[in-house]
């Protein structure tokens, strides 16, 4: 039975991987890749950058973005959340172990398939970080999790 389980779960590879532009490492579970766009969030204009990697059903993301104005931060890190669970159609979201930056959510995709979110939402040294695991709640064990969002080192 242990083997049937471990045939259908996700290979990790866990990697650091330095942030590009922003200070920051983490572990990722397979090669990553990264994109960066132009946007506006709670009327702050901002280059958005992310950096993920998919293991299985999973996906492990860490958006960045560079804020100049401390006044912001609160602002645009609220924006990055709603934006997550707007994008999983979240039913129900909460904080995760009672922190005030981790949450936990349900919800689907755009094609239907229902997911769990856990999200981390920090500011350090003038950067806002979202850290995101999604994918089936099956799938995202808490050894999975905590990999992934205690790796996470900014500065």
């Amino acid at each position: 039975m242990a083997f049937t389980l471990m045939a259908c779960s996700p290979k990790f590879n866990w990697r650091e991987v330095r942030g590009v532009d922003a200070p920051f490492t983490v572990l990722l579970p397979a090669k990553p890749a990264s994109i960066s766009r132009e946007t506006e969030m709670s009327g702050v204009k901002l280059r958005m950058q992310m950096t993920a990697a998919d293991a299985g059903s999973i996906s492990f993301a860490v958006g960045y973005a560079k804020v100049d104005d401390p006044a912001q931060y609160a602002a645009v890190l609220a924006a990055m959340k709603a934006g997550m669970l707007k994008n999983i159609h979240a039913s129900s979201s909460k904080p995760l172990n009672g922190s005030a930056t981790d949450i936990e959510a349900t919800g689907q995709l755009q094609n239907g398939q229902a997911v769990k979110l856990v999200g981390r939402f920090i500011e350090h040294g003038g950067w806002v970080y979202q850290l995101i695991v999604i994918g089936k709640e099956s799938d995202l064990t808490p050894v999975v999790i905590d990999t992934f969002l205690t790796s996470f080192k900014a500065g």
